[in-house]
């Protein structure tokens, strides 16, 4: 049994016991989150089109640094500069 979850403008797929990594979310280490699931499809390949994703918050975070760099030939402009996007690890406990 799985489900598709959207949660920041991005869809993942969540499987019970599983953990994943979402856009930031406003809630505690520890706490326990609902998302909606957009599709939900059981054991027997059943589909339905609704159902929620109970989820535990492990913890906040962020990813490995990404560098941009800015560069214009012959003009003499180079700009690098870091970026780390947050990040919320979570552990899927059931679908609902």
């Amino acid at each position: 049994m799985y489900a598709i979850v959207k949660t920041g403008g991005k869809q993942y797929k969540a499987e019970p016991g599983r953990l994943l990594k979402v856009e930031k979310l406003c809630a505690n280490e520890g706490e326990i989150v609902e998302l909606p699931a957009i599709c939900v499809r059981l054991d027997n390949g059943e589909l339905k089109t609704e159902g929620k994703v109970k989820a535990t918050v492990i913890k906040h975070d962020k990813h490995k640094k990404i560098l941009v760099f800015k560069y214009k030939r012959k003009k003499n402009y180079k700009r690098l500069k870091g970026h780390r996007q947050p990040y919320t690890l979570i552990k899927v406990e059931e679908i609902v």
